[in-house]
């Protein structure tokens, strides 16, 4: 496996089992591979990235869109495309897998469109619209989609018996509800990116930049004022606007990490969410907002709460 896009998120490393918590179920202790190759002021190395591939040696090319827990930004569909193909001139055979966290239906195009041959998300994120209560997606090759249906259920069976877990009425309905729920996450996160930065702090993207997700960027400076956001946004939530996050122990984080969403579907931040990693620069990570009057509310909420 080779990641394009450099380091992963916390609790991916766990995953793959590069990060501090070695897991006795993580990729490595199954036997797969790994290695990176970083951006380039936020774009790709193509020509380190072609000179690898030319072995012929990796199987499965990975491409992380969102930014998770860093500092760089997101990637646009336009970037990806162009990985894509530098990638196909070295190597035509190498699975190509795009992980479209947070990035459905932010552009024009999907990744599957630019030539992907597998793309991966969440359903409690975009595509889920706020009323899928669980699950994930895998789009993409047919051949590719079966070996993922039998590993995911049994060998022969595959999707016939998928675990659904009595959800396809909210998958299809949050299918049906993401394009618009989507957009007013965008506009929320404009809004935001716009009236935090005339009061002085550092976001990205900016206000009028082409987004390649949903997620805002806040770089708050001081532990206060990102726990403070935080808090300010769980107040200005629709569920348990009463309660009072603060910083803790997650598994898989280096570090303490805060997290605000009153959410109605417990972990779903399509819906208006903050959080972020107790280190330096205490950048606040906000995506989300079913509606754009409510992400307005939850941001002034947060911004009021800085000023006391």
């Amino acid at each position: 496996m080779l990641s394009i896009t450099g380091e992963p998120y916390d609790t991916l490393q766990t995953v793959i089992g590069i990060g501090k918590e070695q897991s006795e179920s993580s990729l490595k202790a199954y036997g797969i591979n790994y290695e990176q190759i970083d951006l380039i002021e936020n774009d790709f190395d193509i020509p380190k990235i072609q000179e690898r591939l030319k072995n012929q040696d990796i199987k499965l090319v990975e491409i992380q869109r969102s930014r998770g827990y860093s500092t760089r930004k997101s990637l646009i569909i336009e970037k990806i495309e162009k990985a894509i193909k530098a990638i196909r001139e070295v190597n035509k055979n190498v699975i190509i897998m795009v992980d479209n966290c947070y990035g459905e239906f932010v552009q024009e195009k999907e990744p599957i469109e630019v030539g992907a041959d597998i793309t991966v998300g969440s359903l409690m994120k975009n595509l889920g619209a706020g009323i899928a209560t669980s699950g994930a997606y895998i789009v993409g090759k047919k051949d590719l989609i079966k070996l993922c249906a039998e590993r995911l259920t049994s060998p022969g069976i595959g999707k016939e018996i998928g675990p659904s877990l009595n959800q396809n009425t909210f998958f299809l309905k949050g299918l049906f509800f993401a394009p618009s729920v989507v957009a007013s996450s965008i506009k929320t996160a404009i809004f935001a990116s716009r009236i935090l930065e005339k009061l002085g702090y550092v976001v990205e993207p900016k206000f009028n930049e082409i987004r390649a997700d949903i997620v805002q960027t806040i770089h708050l400076a001081t532990e206060e004022n990102l726990v403070k956001f935080c808090q300010g946004i769980q107040m200005g939530s629709p569920i348990d606007s009463d309660v009072i996050p603060y910083p803790g122990e997650m598994g898989g984080y280096e570090d303490k990490v805060i997290m605000a969403a009153g959410t109605f579907t417990q972990g779903s931040t399509i819906e208006l969410s903050c959080d972020g990693p107790i280190r330096e620069p205490y950048i606040a990570y906000m995506q989300g907002g079913l509606t754009y009057e409510y992400g307005k509310l939850g941001i002034l909420k947060a911004i009021e709460q800085m000023k006391k």
